[in-house]
């Protein structure tokens, strides 16, 4: 038997929870296992943004409707649980995904505060060494903020801002194609293969016109 390997998927309280679905629903289909941690604050967000609530003693059945999907090899962890099996190095993960990283998500796991499981879980997948990516999505940022996303560079994490581009869709984009581009590029910074977003080929408009793509 394989033993399962899964990515695992934190979603803290910043804003930008459309993000955090594309992510997993991409990592799903392209056959990676998923495990899910939703901090305190993110259910906060989630619940304004799209009017999802999860619950831990529900959360198949919460999730399922929030992302649209069943989920097959989709595991959840309560945040609150910090025996967990993403909370030591000896689970086997993949990497980590925080999407999206609230400040103080990237301030608690760049000093290794670890008050909750995502901070925890995150921390471990740093010093594990294995593939982290944080995609922070406050703007303006203050100094403090930029100090800790140095600090989560250093430390080896993929910083990747939540800054959609353009040259996919043009100007006309939909809100679920500038989603889709910020997920796409998470998925290439983990190495996932995915069909998210139109990639540029070096030719101006060739990827919106007729023979080109959409």
């Amino acid at each position: 038997m394989t033993a399962r390997v899964p990515w695992i998927v934190g979603v803290s309280g910043a804003s930008g929870t459309p993000y955090a679905k594309a992510v997993v629903n991409g990592l799903l289909d392209a056959g990676h296992p998923v495990d899910l941690v939703i901090s305190k604050a993110a259910r906060l967000t989630l619940l304004d943004e799209t009017g999802a609530t999860v619950r831990d003693a529900h959360w198949a059945d919460d999730v399922a409707a929030w992302l649209g999907t069943k989920g097959d090899d989709l595991t959840y962890w309560p945040a609150t649980d910090l025996a967990a099996g993403p909370s030591s190095g000896s689970y086997p993960a993949r990497g980590m995904v925080v999407v999206p990283a609230s400040t103080a998500a990237c301030a608690g796991i760049a000093i290794g505060l670890s008050k909750d499981l995502l901070q925890r879980a995150a921390e471990v997948n740093l010093k594990e060494r294995r593939r982290t990516v944080v995609v922070p999505r406050e703007t303006p940022v203050t100094r403090s903020h930029l100090e800790h996303l140095i600090a989560l560079h250093d430390a080896g994490a993929v910083v990747l801002p939540a800054s959609p581009g353009f040259y996919g869709a043009g100007a006309s984009a939909t809100a679920q194609q500038l989603v889709d581009f910020v997920a796409g590029k998470v998925l290439d910074a983990l190495g996932v293969t995915h069909s998210l977003f139109t990639r540029w080929t070096g030719e101006l408009n060739a990827q919106r016109s007729p023979l080109g793509g959409p």
